[in-house]
C-alpha cells in the first residue's frame, strides 16, 4: 500500500475529528505463546489502515491543527544490542522519514510529552476496551489534566468512541484496497484448486492443509485464520479445526481456508468429492446450495439491503430441500418457522477486509443497512446433515457442504473476487480427473 493511501486515510479522519480534538491509537502488544515464544507479531488492524507502521510497541496521535504537525508517532527507540537478536527498528527519525509522521518521540518519553497534547483539546477521540491496560494509561493521562483545571488549565470534556468513525471508513474500500483484496483472492483460490488436485483418498486433511500453507507461503502471504480442512462427517462441524482425520474413498472435502496478503484477507469455502465423483445424493445437495450462493450474490448489489442475500439464500435452501424431500410443508411457512436451521444455522456472510469477519455495521438504527459500491462480504450458504440426524434417510447423512465466495459490491454487477476456483461441480470433477 502506498504512504499516499494511509495519508489520505488520515486526513479523512482529521476532517472528521475537527479542530481541538486530539485521536489516540496503540499499535497491538506482543502476545506471548507459551514459555519465552512469541506469537508472530500483528499489528492492530486500526492502527495498520491509519499509520502502515508495522512494529509493536508504537502509538499513533492525531491532533488537527497542531502547528507542530497533525500526525505524531511515539515507536521504540533504536536500540543496536536488540536489534542484532530482533531485527531492525525505524525509530523516531524513520517513523517520519519512512510513515510520513510530521514528528515523533521515543515511546519512552510518551508519559512525558502525550498529556501536553491532550490539554490543547476538548474531545478525546479513542477505543476503549481493545487495550485496557493503555485504558489506564489515557484515562490517568486525562485525570492528571482535570487535577490542574483550578490552575487555569485546558482539559478534555469530552470522550468520542473512535471505533465508530473509523469502522466506518474501513467499511468502504478504495480502489488500491479492492487491488489488494484481489490479490488475496487470487492467492487463496490458488491453494484452493492446488488442494482439488491432491486431495485423494488415503490421504490425512492436515496433508491437505499442508498444500494450502505451502501456496499461501510460497505467494508471500499467511492464514487469515486457521484452516477448515473437514471430511466425511467432519465437514458438518461449522468450526471444525483438528484437520487430522485420514479421508476415505465417498467422503466430501469441505475446506474453509483464506489468507491474508499485505494486511487484507480472503475467505474461500469450496466443498469437493475426495475422489473426484460426487455421488448422486451428494450431487443433488450441492447444487442446492451452489443454487443459493448464486441467488445471494445476484443480490449484491447497491440499493439491496444487507439482508437481502441471505433472504434469497434461505428460499432456494428451503425449497430444495423441500424437494428432496428433508423438509415437507409449504416453503413461505418453513421460512417463516425457521425449519431450514436444522440444515443451515447460520447466516449467509459478513464483512471481509483487514479481518476476516471486517468492521462495520450491519444495521442503522433498527434497518439493515444498503449496500453501497466499496463494501466487500462473503457469501456463503450451507447444509450440514451430521451422521445420526433424526427423520433424515440415510443416504443424506454425513454431507456437509458449504460455498463461499468473496463478492464486492460495485454501482454495476457484483463482482466475485475468488471466481479463479471452481464452484459449478462439473468443473470440479474436470479439475480434479485433469491432475
Amino acid at each position: 500500500m502506498k504512504k499516499t493511501e494511509f495519508t489520505r486515510r488520515r486526513r479523512q479522519l482529521m476532517r472528521i475529528m475537527g479542530r481541538d480534538s486530539i485521536a489516540i491509537l496503540p499499535g497491538a502488544p506482543v502476545r506471548r505463546r507459551n514459555g519465552d515464544v512469541d506469537y508472530h507479531y500483528r499489528q492492530d488492524s486500526d492502527f495498520q489502515y491509519l499509520t502502515g507502521f508495522d512494529e509493536p510497541e508504537a502509538v499513533a496521535v492525531l491532533v488537527p491543527g497542531r502547528s507542530q504537525g497533525e500526525y505524531v508517532l511515539f515507536v521504540r527507540d533504536r536500540d543496536p544490542a536488540r536489534e542484532t537478536w530482533d531485527g531492525a527498528r525505524a525509530g523516531p527519525e524513520g517513523a517520519v522519514a519512512g510513515y510520513g509522521a510530521d514528528d515523533s518521540f521515543p515511546i519512552d518519553d510518551i508519559d512525558d510529552i502525550l498529556p501536553g497534547l491532550l490539554e490543547r483539546c476538548a474531545r478525546v477521540y479513542y477505543t476503549m476496551g481493545v487495550h485496557p491496560d493503555f485504558d489506564q494509561r489515557v484515562i490517568g493521562w486525562v485525570n492528571g489534566l482535570r487535577a490542574q483545571a483550578k490552575h487555569g488549565l485546558h482539559t478534555p470534556q469530552e470522550f468520542v468512541a473512535l471505533d465508530h468513525h473509523l469502522h466506518e471508513m474501513r467499511l468502504f474500500k478504495t480502489r488500491a484496497e479492492l487491488d489488494v483484496m484481489r490479490r488475496s483472492a487470487r492467492i487463496a483460490a490458488g491453494a484452493h484448486r492446488r488442494a482439488m488436485k491432491t486431495a485423494a483418498p488415503g490421504r490425512t486433511e492436515y496433508e491437505v492443509m499442508a498444500e494450502i500453507l505451502h501456496e499461501f507461503h510460497r505467494q508471500q502471504a499467511d492464514i487469515s485464520y486457521h484452516p477448515i480442512v473437514g471430511s466425511g462427517p467432519n465437514a458438518c462441524v461449522l468450526h471444525y479445526h483438528a484437520n487430522s482425520r485420514q479421508m476415505k474413498d465417498g467422503d466430501l472435502l469441505l475446506i474453509d481456508a483464506g489468507c491474508e496478503f499485505d494486511y487484507y484477507a480472503s475467505d474461500i469455502t469450496r466443498t469437493f468429492p475426495v475422489s473426484g465423483r460426487f455421488s448422486g445424493p451428494q450431487r443433488e445437495l450441492y447444487e442446492v446450495v451452489l443454487a443459493a450462493q448464486r441467488a445471494a450474490i445476484e443480490r449484491v448489489r447497491p440499493g439491496n439491503h444487507w439482508n437481502d442475500p441471505h433472504d434469497a439464500a434461505v428460499k432456494v435452501i428451503t425449497q430444495g430441500l423441500v424437494r428432496l424431500g428433508l423438509l415437507k410443508g409449504r416453503v413461505p411457512t418453513l421460512i417463516r418457522e425457521e425449519a431450514y436451521k436444522k440444515f443451515f444455522m447460520h447466516r449467509t456472510g459478513h464483512w471481509l477486509g483487514m479481518d476476516v469477519h471486517d468492521v462495520g455495521e450491519y444495521k442503522v438504527g433498527d434497518e439493515w443497512r444498503l449496500l453501497e459500491p466499496g463494501m466487500v462480504m462473503t457469501v456463503e450458504p450451507g447444509i450440514y446433515i451430521a451422521p445420526g440426524t433424526k427423520g433424515v434417510a440415510k443416504q443424506w447423512q454425513g454431507i456437509g457442504i458449504r460455498i463461499e465466495d468473496d463478492v464486492a459490491v460495485t454501482k454495476d454487477a457484483p463482482e466475485v473476487l475468488t471466481s479463479d476456483v471452481p464452484t459449478d461441480p462439473d468443473a470440479i470433477e474436470g479439475l480434479m480427473q485433469a491432475a
